[in-house]
């Protein structure tokens, strides 16, 4: 096995934050979920988002207790075969990587189509694919760089983005006196039928908290900062799409389109509130924030790839890091490549961008509900391991896979239109050849599952030695 070393406590807390919340893009939300949610729930689609997070919080709860434990790169996978075996760890990472290709596809679509948006002001327009290179090509060099470059670039962004947003939403509650709007609140016409609709798009908005723990590696003071950053960046995501939502209801309301029917409702939504100069900066701003997007995924995605590169899983050279910038520059390039092919080959096929994204952001989801189930039945059993599993942890990860049933069972029934009904089937395809690979990994390595677990047992070891008063490290984790 491979161990090249990534470039260590190089990032802070807010660091490994930023990193969590521009993969959940809380603009993203704002800038084109939101409608999708309204068209759902109407007015009450603040509570869905409400509802989202805390079920979500359920499994943040989980993942916290490897976190707060233990960590290294790519630390889900490595969570998951700490509690349920290297094979059903490699699932796990199979599956996030399929889901942050996904959100990086959507981010470089969502970068096109704002960038467009500002090219259309000055009367310019280029071609997709270009801006998709654009993209996708700043994102792989920061991230291959320096992993700090592409934190503090998401930082300010999606900083820049959200008080763009927030700016706006002042006003519109300014012009409106900040009177509460009952309608919001009016139980009478709370859509009970479409609830659990309306959580499985808000949890969907929400995805993306776990790549905190991708960065195991390069944290400082990993054990307090990486679970900090799981908890807040879930917490500041959900509050923020609960009161966006409401002012965006409330803002459109009386115009001659409903909220579900508006392609830029931010835009629109500056154009009422009489500011539609604010529109221009929106739309920069939903710009590099949809680039932040995708600069977190190729990060969060290739610590992933190099952290199964170094168990030998994917080829050797997957774990390399670079010998001056200490990045997984390999694993980096391969997340870029796969980042552009992806929108190229669907836009050459005649899929607008808006069409790539909206797919691409339902075939992610997929893959974020998986490693999600994995880890939160992991938890206990990891627990009962170390001799600390008490009945609320029970408690809690049978609380979590029930919430986790509504968006399994929510994106599949009823059945959607044309092409989305075949999204799942897509991903099943995908989970099987990599099931079919982990197989035949561990036909070709009969021997490399003690490794693994001999490595994971060592990288425990380090962090128990390093707190004395934690409970002694785990036995021989359960082979595959």
């Amino acid at each position: 096995m491979a161990n090249i070393p990534l470039k260590a406590n190089c990032l802070g807390f807010m660091g490994v934050l930023a990193q969590a919340i521009a993969l959940i893009s809380p603009t993203m939300t704002a800038a084109l979920i939101v409608p999708v949610m309204y068209s759902n729930t109407g007015d009450w689609s603040w509570l869905s988002y409400a509802l989202g997070t805390v079920m979500l919080l359920f499994v943040a709860y989980n993942l916290n207790q490897f976190a707060s434990r233990s960590t290294t790169s790519g630390s889900m996978y490595a969570y998951i075969c700490r509690g349920l075996g290297v094979t059903a760890g490699a699932i796990g990472g199979w599956s996030l990587i399929w889901a942050y290709l996904g959100i990086s596809v959507a981010g470089a679509t969502g970068f096109t189509i704002f960038a467009d948006t500002l090219l259309k002001m000055i009367g310019l327009h280029l071609p997709p694919i270009l801006l998709f290179a654009i993209c996708v090509g700043i994102s792989w060099y920061c991230a291959w760089k320096n992993v700090q470059l592409s934190a503090m670039l998401m930082l300010v962004f999606e900083a820049i983005s959200v008080a763009l947003i927030l700016l706006l939403c002042a006003i519109v509650l300014g012009q409106h006196h900040f009177a509460i709007d009952s309608a919001q609140f009016d139980v009478a016409k709370l859509p009970w039928s479409s609830v659990g609709l309306g959580v499985v798009v808000a949890i969907f908005s929400l995805v993306g908290f776990e790549c905190a723990t991708a960065f195991g590696d390069e944290a400082k003071d990993p054990l307090k900062t990486i679970p900090r950053a799981v908890t807040v960046s879930l917490i500041i995501s959900g509050a923020f799409f609960v009161f966006v939502t409401y002012v965006e209801v409330l803002g459109v309301r009386g115009y001659s389109q409903t909220l579900d029917q508006l392609d830029t409702p931010l835009n629109t939504l500056s154009t009422l509130a009489h500011v539609p100069l604010l529109s221009i900066p929106l739309s920069f701003g939903a710009m590099v924030s949809f680039f932040a997007l995708n600069c977190s995924c190729v990060n969060a995605g290739s610590r992933v790839i190099y952290a199964m590169g170094r168990h030998g899983i994917f080829h050797e050279a997957t774990a390399d890091a670079h010998e001056v910038n200490e990045t997984p520059h390999v694993a980096v390039t391969t997340m870029a490549l796969i980042s552009f092919s992806l929108p190229t080959i669907a836009a050459l096929g005649g899929l607008a961008p808006l069409d790539i994204f909206n797919y691409a952001g339902t075939l992610a989801a997929f893959g974020f509900i998986t490693p999600y189930c994995l880890i939160t039945v992991a938890a206990p059993v990891y627990l009962r391991r170390l001799g600390e599993q008490r009945p609320v942890d029970l408690v809690m990860a049978a609380a979590a896979i029930v919430l986790l049933l509504i968006p399994t069972v929510g994106s599949v029934i009823p059945v959607p239109a044309p092409p989305v009904n075949y999204f799942p089937y897509a991903y099943v395809v995908y989970l099987l050849i990599g099931i079919a690979w982990i197989l035949s990994f561990h036909v070709r390595k009969p021997t490399a599952v003690g490794q693994i677990n001999n490595d994971l047992e060592l990288n425990h070891a380090r962090f128990t030695r390093q707190a004395p008063s934690a409970a002694p490290a785990l036995g021989e984790a359960k082979a595959a």
